[in-house]
Order: C-alpha cells, then sequence, then structure tokens
C-alpha cells in the first residue's frame, strides 16, 4: 500500500483517480457520532489529568495586526509557566506567532522545551507566489521557528488542480529544514466533509507532519465533526503506511469543558495513541485561561478571582 501511495503522488491522474476514489463521508453520521461524543462525562479525577493534557496540548496563539515584542514577550512566559503560582502546572505545547515576531520568541524561549510555531505562507490566504511563500517559510526557520503552520491554496484545491497543492506542500516541507510542518487545510472553505478528507489525505501524501484545520480567521473554524473527520483520515493514513500524523483543531475553542470534549473524540476515533502532544494540538488564544480556572478549581474547591491570570 506505501509504494501505491508514493506512485499516485507522481501525477495529477493519478492523485484525482487516488482521492476521488476515497470513500464518501457520511455527513450525518459524521454529526452525530461528534455530537453523541460530547455528551460523555468524566469522572472527577480524570477531568485532573484531562485539563493538564489539554493544557499540555494548547499551541498559544497571537496573530494580530497589533501584535507587539512586549506582547510576545509574556506569551512566552505564560507559555512556560502557565500559573505562575502554581510549579505542578505544566506548560504549554507551544507559541504560535507570525514570521516577524519569530526571533523575539525564540529569544523568550531558549531552552524552555516550549515549541515555536510560526504560521507562514502568506497566512491566512496563502494568495502569494510561491516563491515569496517558500522565502517566508525560510526566514522563519532561520529565525528559530522550530514547526511552520503552512497554509494550502484553497484555489487551487477546488479547482481540483491536486497536483499543484501537492507539490507546494511539497517545496515548503523542503523549506522547513526539518521543522515540523503542520498542513492548515482552512475547513471553513472546503465546503464538503469529503472534500475535508481528501485534503487531509493531500497533505499527508505530500509529507504532512500535522493537518490542522483552519487559521482561525475564516467562520467555521475548528468544529468537531470536521476534527472527526481529520482523526478518521490520520488513523486510516497509519493502517495504510505506518507513518504516524498529528492533527491540530484550531480555531473558536474556548473553554475547558469544549477541550475535553475534543480530548474524548480522540481517543474514541483515533486512538489513545493520539493523546499526546506531538500527535493533537489546540490552536488557542484564550482557551488556556478557562484551563487554569478550571484546575484551580479542581485543586481548592473555589475559582480564582477573574483578574487573577493574566489576559491574552
Amino acid at each position: 500500500m506505501t509504494a501505491t501511495l508514493g506512485e499516485v503522488a507522481q501525477s495529477e491522474a493519478g492523485l484525482r483517480a487516488f482521492l476521488h476514489g476515497l470513500p464518501g463521508v457520511d455527513q450525518v453520521g459524521a454529526e452525530q457520532r461528534a455530537a453523541m461524543l460530547a455528551t460523555r462525562s468524566i469522572k472527577t479525577t480524570a477531568k485532573a489529568w484531562a485539563i493538564d493534557l489539554a493544557i499540555q496540548m494548547v499551541d498559544l496563539t497571537t496573530l494580530e495586526g497589533a501584535d507587539t515584542p512586549g506582547k510576545v514577550r509574556a506569551l512566552c512566559a505564560k507559555a512556560r509557566r502557565p500559573d505562575p503560582a502554581d510549579p505542578t502546572c505544566p506548560p504549554v505545547a507551544a507559541v504560535c506567532v507570525y514570521p516577524s515576531m519569530v526571533a523575539t520568541a525564540a529569544a523568550e524561549l531558549a531552552g524552555s522545551g516550549v515549541h515555536l510555531a510560526s504560521v507562514a505562507t502568506a497566512f491566512p490566504s496563502g494568495q502569494a507566489p510561491l516563491e515569496v511563500r517558500v522565502a517566508e517559510v525560510r526566514a522563519a526557520v532561520a529565525a528559530g521557528a522550530d514547526e511552520i503552520d503552512m497554509v494550502i491554496n484553497r484555489g487551487a484545491f477546488l479547482a481540483g488542480r491536486y497536483g499543484l497543492v501537492h507539490e507546494e506542500i511539497v517545496a515548503v516541507r523542503e523549506a522547513a529544514q526539518g521543522a515540523h510542518l503542520k498542513v492548515i487545510l482552512e475547513t471553513g472553505e472546503l465546503v464538503t466533509y469529503d472534500n475535508v478528507r481528501r485534503a487531509a489525505w493531500l497533505a499527508m501524501l505530500a509529507g504532512a507532519d500535522f493537518v490542522k484545520t483552519s487559521t482561525g480567521k475564516v467562520a467555521p473554524a475548528a468544529t468537531r465533526p470536521v476534527t472527526l473527520v481529520l482523526l478518521e483520515a490520520v488513523r486510516d493514513y497509519r493502517e495504510a503506511t505506518g507513518r504516524t500524523v498529528g492533527v491540530k483543531a484550531a480555531g473558536g475553542i474556548r473553554t475547558s469543558k469544549d477541550a475535553i470534549r475534543y480530548l474524548v473524540l480522540v481517543a474514541e476515533t483515533a486512538g489513545d495513541d493520539w493523546l499526546d502532544p506531538d500527535r493533537f494540538r489546540i490552536g488557542a488564544s484564550t482557551l488556556l485561561n478557562d484551563l487554569l480556572m478550571q484546575r484551580t478549581r479542581l485543586a481548592t474547591g473555589h475559582y480564582s478571582g477573574p483578574d487573577y491570570f493574566t489576559l491574552d
């Protein structure tokens, strides 16, 4: 099967035949299963573990035009020590910033073990010449990023130009020079679950280390049914190839309850192997505070004041 997948990626016709030969997604079934799993409850002891795991899966993100070095430094400090009053609180997985802020973040995160992700390839639209997008990736890696979150060319994908999308992902992967590559599908623009599945397989065939739902700039961003489709895709891809690819759900996940629902979805769809920050991430800017508030409540029996944790 691995050889077959390698062969199909060599031509536009091969990619088209393979991607359109994937099983169709049962839209009603996917939405019903995601809704059913969202009703699962977990015990208090498991909830404490789940909150700590969710914290470790967060890509703490700031992607605003008004970002400043000071804001990025503060975000990095929070990533390293989310709760300065509690040394048992784990750090987040990564900080995610624009390429212009990578050097600032790299200096703050040095030696911390927290990864540094940079969005790239003309985020969020992806509408720039390939040489510009590749140059941006190289610059981000040179400045210290060890993870690259790239956006695919959705226009090319929706036009059925799968070979072009594949070639561009391969070019970005090579420019990333070994940095982990998260491929943003922008699922809110892909229209159908079948397109989401095809885009995920296309990204994995091109060498993605993660498939990511969205930029957070387009509605809808991450949804549980879409994430379920991605989890099924990475599960099936590993069965076919032996290679493990992660999933990142980004945009719209704001509460601990939401985060735990995603963890249940991960476990029930892809399996416990994906309950690991190396295989599942949550891209968020406001989620961390709610996780910290719930963590404090479980430990002390009461919520912290609203001004206890910093605003991001």
